[in-house]
């Protein structure tokens, strides 16, 4: 052989060798499955597994079941299609019902990992959409998990679960209990908790966490008696399941409505009966939001398809379940401007420089968001957010007033009330910290007061400023740095500022003084505050609570 060619052949194997370790085959409990090694550096690389199967094909309306298994070795190297769902625009479907499966990412450096802690992810969509793989972003997708495990050493498990009508259609008893997409994310967690060691993790090291309707997912795996023993910490970002999205109260009344569409109108025994046997398709549409037929109804209430109290999963309220997450280190938190997406949908003139948002439209959204409180709760909340107005507001403070309405109600109140529960029944040494993400929105066109809005955090906690540095400034990447080292420093040990450095300490949540902690890129030692917002917390939490319920 030529020099130049013992050069080639040197150049190849020192190029090898600077890759680090990769796992090769891993033997699961359905058979062998095979990923791919990505190079992060210099002796550091991510082995990624695409669309394991964690369960069979689901039966409609039914739980999970075990998958059968496979003969030789599975290329784990694609991402598995969707759960069956509407579009994003509401326009038509896609995906499928064989969808029960979950991506691993497992850091390597010189030698192949063990005993790494483990972080499941729940994707949001308001349980109506979404993917394991969703959002793609310059090419990648928002929920790729290779930076968040090579800069966090932990292993990453994303997981799909049916959304939508498939996975949350409940006639409120036996015939059709709901909460199939909840069994699915228990079987995935399941999964990862019997096989995960091959993978190089820690069985007894598992934390969950989600966003949006993920978020409120977590906290219902939290609050399960199904999750005994499964995983040890949860973060929620921007949802609990005491959000008023999160929990639908009238099950019957949404499946009687899906089965006068699809043409199920036998009662209730033959509608079940019906409703099984119709196209998957034409139930999945069914479910779409109305867009076109809004009224004067706040946008949430059309986010019918959700968790029902099943009296097995979810055996009682969720406010009421908060002792079965009592063994669980809790972070949970909101970003600082979550409702703008709905309050610019229910009040479109808050974005439009040049229009007028008229204190009678708040009050008439006020009216929409409390009621079954009726008129006294309208002028009570009004005057709690109108107070501070003066005589003559500006625009920016009146349309500022609208996205704080939606935040309280729907993601910062709920948050406060469910860390109040859990720290008061946390056993010893279990933990619960608070935040609020307040970095500016990216989004172009956005008013110059807009802070963070729903969903802005999550490219943050995938390092998406890292994977894709032209789409990014500096201080995003030093945001998501940030970010990347308090969520994978509380999974390692269940302390957020315990290990990789990060800017500043974050105190326990107690419930006195509720201290939370602000997460921006110009944290600092004094980036905490306390009794956030206490004057709505206090309003929504005791005031509007106390007010009777008006008759339908």
């Amino acid at each position: 052989m030529s020099v130049a060619g013992l050069i080639l052949i040197a150049t190849a194997l020192c190029v090898d060798s600077t890759a680090g370790a990769s796992l090769g085959a891993v033997s699961t409990e359905g058979g062998l499955v095979e990923g791919k090694n990505h190079r992060m550096g210099l002796f550091h690389s991510v082995d990624v597994f695409k669309g394991i199967p964690f369960a069979d094909v689901p039966a409609r309306f039914e739980k999970p079941k075990p998958h059968p298994g496979w003969d030789g070795v599975l290329k784990a190297t694609q991402y598995r299609d969707r759960c069956l769902q509407v579009t994003l625009m509401q326009s038509g479907s896609h995906g499928s019902e064989d969808c029960l499966y979950l991506n691993v990412f497992v850091p390597q450096g010189r030698k192949v990992s063990t005993g790494l802690p483990v972080m499941v992810y729940l994707f949001g969509g308001a349980f109506l959409l979404g993917a394991s793989n969703d959002l793609s972003f310059m090419g990648n997708s928002v929920y790729d998990g290779k930076e968040m495990a090579d800069r966090g050493k932990v292993i990453v498990v994303t997981v799909g679960y049916r959304v939508g009508t498939l996975g949350f259609l409940s006639t409120g008893d036996s015939r059709l209990p709901g909460n199939y997409g909840l069994w699915d994310q228990h079987a995935a967690i399941a999964w990862v908790h019997r096989n995960i060691r091959a993978f190089g993790g820690d069985v007894d090291n598992i934390t969950i966490f989600g966003q949006s309707a993920g978020a409120a997912s977590v906290n219902y795996q939290m609050l399960s008696p199904y999750s005994e023993g499964l995983f040890r910490r949860a973060i929620s970002q921007c949802g609990v399941a005491l959000s008023p999205w999160a929990l639908q109260r009238d099950p019957l009344g949404m499946a009687r409505k899906i089965a006068e569409r699809v043409g199920c109108t036998q009662e209730e025994e033959g509608m079940a009966a019906c409703l099984k046997m119709t196209d998957p398709v034409a139930l999945t549409t069914a479910g779409k939001l109305a867009l076109s037929e809004m009224g004067k109804d706040p946008v949430v209430y059309m986010l019918e398809l959700a968790p029902v109290v099943d009296g097995e999963f979810i055996p009682d309220h969720p406010s009421k379940l908060f002792h079965n997450a009592a063994k669980f280190d809790y972070i949970a938190g909101s970003n600082s401007m979550d409702g703008h997406l709905f309050a610019g949908m229910d009040i479109p003139s808050i974005n439009q420089k040049h229009k007028t948002t008229h204190p009678e439209e708040v009050k008439e959204l006020l009216g929409g968001l409390t009621r079954q409180k009726g008129t006294l709760a309208v002028e009570s909340s009004f005057a709690t957010y109108a107070g501070p107005w003066g005589s003559d507001p500006d625009q920016a403070t009146v349309k500022k007033t609208v996205v704080d309405i939606e935040t309280d109600f729907l993601f910062f109140v709920p948050t406060q009330i469910a860390l109040q529960l859990h720290a008061k029944h946390a056993k010893k040494a279990r933990r619960t910290y608070a935040y609020v993400f307040n970095m500016p929105s990216r989004m172009p066109g956005f008013p110059s007061w807009m802070e963070a809005d729903h969903a802005d955090d999550v490219q943050y906690v995938f390092g998406k400023p890292f994977s894709t540095p032209l789409g990014y400034l500096p201080r995003h990447r030093t945001l998501a740095g940030h970010m990347i080292a308090y969520w994978t420093n509380f999974a390692k040990g269940g302390d957020p500022h315990r290990g990789e450095p990060v800017p500043a300490q974050w105190p326990l949540f107690t419930n006195e003084g509720n201290p939370v902690l602000l997460i921006n890129n110009k944290m600092e030692a004094g980036s905490v505050q306390y009794n956030m917002r206490s004057r709505y917390v206090q309003y929504w939490s005791t005031t509007y609570v106390g007010l009777a319920d008006q008759a339908p």
